[in-house]
């Protein structure tokens, strides 16, 4: 049989994981190796050789993108449709299980998926209604450690007696959480995987059955789940030794959020019988990049091990940049951004990684006063925008009544005059009857608890969403769509705001319903759900991944956690300095200053072409005046991939502990240090960033607060030292 057009495109090592035994396999992939390539072939493989059928394979990936990017591939490499293959993230198959067991999974058909701020709405609610001060148990705390619980696979009835009465009060909330959501029909992210996983647990025939479906499981990015989905893993690949996994413990960066880089030992010792391949053949970046990642690696501990080389040759050295403070740092960054324009790059080929979001600003000014265009990757996104979030939740009000979220949300959206009171009395009522704050409100109407005004305010909106669903009978989702957008008053509402922000309101709402439009009914997946129901859960899962203005050419500025995956021709890894990366708490914890370093790993391979490593040697970072010492990821670089960028000699900068690699250059004759505040009559406090010449021909550089930077000349500037 011909496999050429299977493994011609792969190297030895991606041919030994493609075509090995229907055995349980961990391939050990470096950044850059082709994980996903492999993946897409080995399903292929087993389609074409194997002769298993597509019905029989199941893949799961963390995000939607990558979901849909391999779907692709593998109907481009076999030359047919791959919908009967379940490919999906881990939440979305959890939710597509549910839909076709609801019963069996102990929920409504109807059910909600909840995405994170309405499951905080939810709680915010539910301390109040527990008369819980929220300064002494503040809501996104208790959303963590429920969402954390679920990740471990632990109910609120399933957690032992604790001795201190911060456990004893969680619990407490949990369960009463819990019972809000079952009365609610709501289903939040968490409890997507734990359900889903009890679901196949609980029932053995069910279980059986999707043991005999998926014959062939594989998983991208293996290092990155957390305890209960490696279970639902292990649940539906017990006995049959057929799991192939794809990871890489040196990536493994979101131990923060739950991911576990214990499962992949673990998966050694679970499936025994195991094969491991390791990839270590980078497509990516050059060979000096990829020595300072291999060595700086190496001194974690605990490691799987592989080495990364390329055939690219080295190229160019890792540049290395000692900045007098956070300005000059920033200044540098986007000199050399602009001369990468001058030179024919595009802006969309660089990359500005820094560790916290509070680094961003300074690279923003610096940015946005040379005119750069740029953008904060992961910024607010589409489906988590207030005004979409509006529309949705009267969609979803209008399908469900019993929808708690939504009915908090829009109940006074736009404001119609219902009190706090009402939504107080309201609230009581729904947890002494156990109903849903809707239901609860027909009570109070029926039995006239209300004041006068209160009750038609509060009727009106209820007969709103009544109306919303009569008109709505028998329309297709854009209509819908349309019609709901423009029905429930939003429209109005934000064209009241402030023109820019209201417009701008108006047009996400515009684009909603333009993406009701474009939504693909997959009706042959839909598990009996309307087209409306489907948009909303797609709504819900695709949350924060829609990302605006991606196609601009523009700098791309990002922390290190949000670069996994992707990939820039030049790269700046900037504030590499100790307490800010590693970070302090990480310098603090022994274990976790190996997932910083692996985190240092991650943004050294994003770079493809050119890699510049700054720090400053004085810092502004939360209101507080620093003077780091450069990171010690920076020593752990061997010097021969580093390159020191030096200034010209007649520049002043102040002395500092560095790498022995790292010089300073100090003219001790200057007027003025860099980095020294200084006043001026006209455009006020700033710092000199430069200095140039000597005598009466000496030039200082400043970055005014008020005036931006400029340059002065000393014998005419009347300087002050501030």
């Amino acid at each position: 049989m011909d496999v050429s057009t299977i493994i011609a495109p792969l190297n030895d090592d991606q041919r030994l994981a493609v075509s090995a035994p229907m055995q349980a396999m961990l391939v050990l992939a470096g950044a850059g190796s082709g994980k996903t390539r492999v993946l897409v072939h080995r399903i292929a493989w087993h389609v074409q050789i194997n002769h298993i059928s597509p019905y029989h394979i199941l893949a799961v990936t963390f995000t939607n993108k990558a979901a849909n990017e391999m779907r692709h591939r593998i109907e481009e490499l076999l030359n047919t449709s791959a919908r009967s293959m379940w490919i999906g993230t881990f939440h979305g198959l959890a939710h597509r299980l549910l839909r076709q067991h609801a019963k069996q999974a102990k929920l409504p058909d109807t059910f909600q998926v909840m995405d994170s701020d309405d499951q905080l709405r939810i709680v915010k609610r539910l301390l109040k209604s527990l008369e819980l001060d929220d300064s002494k148990w503040p809501a996104k705390q208790v959303q963590w450690f429920i969402n954390a619980q679920k990740d471990e696979g632990i109910r609120a009835r399933h957690m032992s007696q604790a001795d201190d009465f911060y456990h004893r009060q969680m619990q407490r909330i949990y369960l009463a959480y819990e019972e809000l959501c079952d009365r609610s029909g709501l289903v939040d992210f968490a409890e997507l995987l734990l359900r889903a996983h009890e679901l196949l647990r609980d029932n053995e025939d069910l279980l059986a059955f999707y043991r005999e479906r998926f014959r062939q499981v594989h998983v991208d990015e293996f290092q990155d789940t957390n305890t209960i989905q490696y279970a639902w893993l292990r649940l539906l690949t017990e006995g049959n030794n057929n799991l192939f996994v794809v990871g890489d413990d040196d990536q493994s960066i979101y131990g923060w959020r739950g991911a576990k880089i214990e499962n992949i030992f673990a998966f050694q010792k679970h499936y025994p019988e195991h094969g491991i391949v390791r990839l270590e053949q980078n497509y990516r970046s050059t060979g000096h990049i990829l020595k300072a990642a291999n060595v700086l690696i190496a001194n974690n501990e605990n490691r799987m091990g592989k080495e990364l080389w390329t055939a690219a040759g080295e190229g160019h050295a890792i540049g290395v940049y000692a900045a007098f403070n956070e300005q000059d740092e920033a200044y540098f960054v986007v000199e050399k951004i602009r001369q990468w324009v001058r030179d024919g790059g595009l802006r969309s080929e660089v990359a500005i990684l820094y560790r916290s979001n509070a680094q961003s600003r300074q690279f923003e000014e610096r940015l946005m006063t040379t005119a750069v265009p740029y953008r904060v990757y992961g910024g607010l996104r589409f489906f988590e925008r207030m005004e979409i979030k509006n529309a949705l939740a009267y969609l979803r009000l209008s399908s469900n009544r019993d929808d708690e979220a939504s009915f908090e949300r829009v109940v006074n959206t736009p404001t119609r005059g219902i009190g706090a009171k009402t939504l107080d009395d309201m609230r009581i009522l729904a947890r002494e009857r156990g109903v849903s704050l809707w239901r609860a409100a027909e009570c109070m109407l029926g039995e006239k608890q209300l004041s006068a005004r209160a009750a038609n305010a509060l009727q009106g909106f209820m007969n709103l969403i009544e109306a919303i669903a009569l008109a709505t009978d028998g329309m297709n989702l854009y209509e819908t769509v349309k019609y709901v957008v423009e029905a429930s008053g939003l429209i109005e509402l934000y064209k009241k705001e402030k023109q820019d922000k209201g417009e701008a309101r108006v047009e996400n709402l515009e684009e909603l319903v333009n993406a009701a439009k474009l939504f693909d009914y997959d009706s042959e997946n839909a598990e009996n759900l309307s087209e409306l129901d489907m948009f909303l859960a797609h709504a819900a899962l695709e949350a924060g991944e829609m990302q605006g203005e991606a196609d601009q050419d523009c700098v791309q500025l990002m922390t290190l956690h949000s670069a996994k995956g992707l990939e820039f021709k030049l790269v700046f890894l900037v504030g590499m300095e100790e307490g800010l990366f590693p970070s302090q708490q990480a310098v603090d914890e022994p274990g976790r200053l190996q997932e910083e370093r692996r985190l240092c790993y991650v943004g050294i391979t994003r770079a493809m072409q050119q890699l510049y490593l700054t720090y400053a040697e004085s810092r502004r970072l939360y209101g507080k005046d620093s003077y780091p010492r450069p990171s010690r990821f920076l020593r752990e670089i061997p010097p021969e991939a580093l390159t020191e960028i030096r200034l010209r000699a007649n520049v002043t900068r102040p002395a500092s502990s560095s790498p022995a690699t790292l010089g300073s250059m100090v003219d001790q004759n200057a007027s003025f240090r860099l980095g020294q505040a200084v006043r001026h009559e006209k455009f006020g406090e700033g710092v000199v960033l430069q200095t140039e010449g000597s005598g009466d021909q000496e030039k200082v550089q400043i970055n005014f607060r008020n005036a931006g930077i400029k340059w002065l000349m000393l014998a005419y500037a009347k300087l002050d030292k501030a």
